[in-house]
């Protein structure tokens, strides 16, 4: 059984947890998913900006960052680790793209879960990463099917 935890710690927009984590689950069975711990916290600009430029040395708010937990020589074991979501930039890139916040906010899920998976889209071709994790480099371990 998957466990999940959501963590809305923003107040920008109403955000239904509950679905937020059907997403979660449904993705991780899409991804032949079993078995694992992550979670989900939805964040503001200021909060994913402060995240954005201790860890990755990038002095901007960011849509979604993946603090994964299998990777290298770290802990083995089910916890995938953290998906990190700023609503404030979801809910302004999907008024830039003419699609509802939700929307939004279920493709930065997929994003995030997938780099915690080991798929990568660094070093892909810009058009080739927008086509989604179906064209990114597969993971090199045994991470998903």
């Amino acid at each position: 059984m998957n466990v999940i935890d959501i963590i809305n710690d923003q107040d920008a927009q109403e955000i239904d947890t509950d679905l937020v984590g059907q997403w979660t689950m449904q993705i991780l069975s899409l991804l032949g998913r079993q078995d694992v711990e992550l979670s989900v916290l939805l964040i503001d600009d200021a909060r994913i900006r402060e995240l954005n430029r201790e860890y990755l040395d990038r002095d901007r708010p960011t849509n979604v960052i993946s603090f994964p937990q299998q990777e290298g020589d770290g802990p083995e074991g089910n916890h995938l680790g953290d998906v990190v979501i700023s609503v404030e930039r979801a809910a302004e890139e999907a008024r830039e793209a003419g699609m509802g916040t939700p929307v939004r906010l279920r493709q930065l899920l997929v994003h995030g879960i997938c780099h915690l998976c080991g798929y990568d889209h660094e070093g892909v071709s810009g058009e080739r990463a927008r086509n989604g994790p179906a064209r990114w480099k597969r993971p090199s371990r045994g991470c998903c099917p």
